[in-house]
């Protein structure tokens, strides 16, 4: 239904930080709950965060709250996980994805973008 394409990865020092981005495009896309994921090499994919369409709404697990922060400029199309204290364990692929409800289900999102690499060095 929407095609989503992140940017912002890169290559960090422990503690330091990244700003990724979601470029988003087609109909609706203020309705989607938008979630980030994120796989490390030899690991399942997993669920990071996800906010409401409205923005009023987030859903963290325990590993990133209070150093992760998700937000959305629906006049730009546009989700953002800000990620701060980042650790060597936060190095994977992360990816983009809408959903029509806050959930943690991957099968859940019905779209997905390409994946930008996030490497944290100790």
């Amino acid at each position: 239904q929407v095609q989503l394409v992140e940017s912002g990865g890169g290559l960090v020092q422990a503690g330091g930080s990244l700003r990724l981005s979601c470029a988003a495009s087609g109909r609706a896309y203020s309705s989607y709950v938008m979630g980030w994921f994120r796989q490390a090499p030899g690991k399942e994919r997993e669920f990071v965060v996800a906010i409401s369409g409205s923005g009023l709404r987030t859903a963290y697990p325990d590993s990133v709250k209070g150093r992760f922060t998700i937000s959305r400029d629906n006049a730009k199309n546009t989700v953002y996980l800000q990620m701060n204290s980042l650790k060597p364990e936060d190095t994977a692929v992360y990816y983009c994805a809408a959903a029509r409800i806050i959930t943690a289900k991957l099968d859940q999102y019905n779209a997905w973008g390409q994946g930008t690499q996030v490497t944290v060095s100790s």
